[in-house]
């Protein structure tokens, strides 16, 4: 699914902020408001919802800053007032509801990795080749289809974003 997105890139914002040379990853905090949010109720991640990227797949041209989709303002259930979009990896990278950015020299544990490391990596990549723990990701069924069809690999972008991973072992940094 194509999601028209209304942003632009990411690392236009962190050109203009101009991070040391000692930031090695970015990282995204999200809202924390169990009120306005009650899914924040529950014990199931540790409040407020962080996640990071490296910097070079932060400073990416398909890395998207976005306020809006479908020609309107970010609706809430889409992340507003403003989100992070990382087409190539699972949605959860995608940081929704940003409150603060951080640039960092250590790697950021992210929300899901401090939930359950074994079964969610920092990178995050669409990698039909290795399994989550509890089902294959080898197939996947896409909105309107009813028939699975095979994962691409980076989600089909893997022309675009392969580089980035160029000499990592892909099943052992998931």
């Amino acid at each position: 699914m194509v999601v028209p997105w209304i942003g632009y890139p990411l690392s236009e914002l962190i050109k203009q902020v101009e991070p040391t040379g000692n930031a090695k990853f970015v990282e995204f905090i999200s809202l924390h408001d169990p009120m306005q949010m009650p899914g924040q109720r529950s014990e199931v991640l540790e409040w407020p919802y962080k996640e990071g990227l490296r910097m070079d797949e932060a400073m990416h041209p398909l890395t998207l800053l976005t306020f809006g989709l479908y020609g309107e303002m970010l609706p809430n259930q889409n992340g507003a007032p403003i989100r992070i979009v990382v087409p190539w990896k699972y949605g959860f990278k995608s940081a929704k509801s940003i409150v603060k950015i951080r640039f960092t020299e250590q790697q950021p544990v992210s929300a899901w990795m401090r939930a359950n490391a074994d079964e969610y990596g920092f990178y995050s990549n669409v990698n039909p080749n290795v399994d989550h723990p509890r089902w294959t990701q080898a197939k996947e069924r896409r909105i309107g289809d009813f028939f699975k069809r095979p994962t691409l690999m980076f989600n089909g972008y893997a022309d675009d974003v392969a580089g980035l991973y160029a000499g990592m072992d892909l099943k052992k940094y998931f």
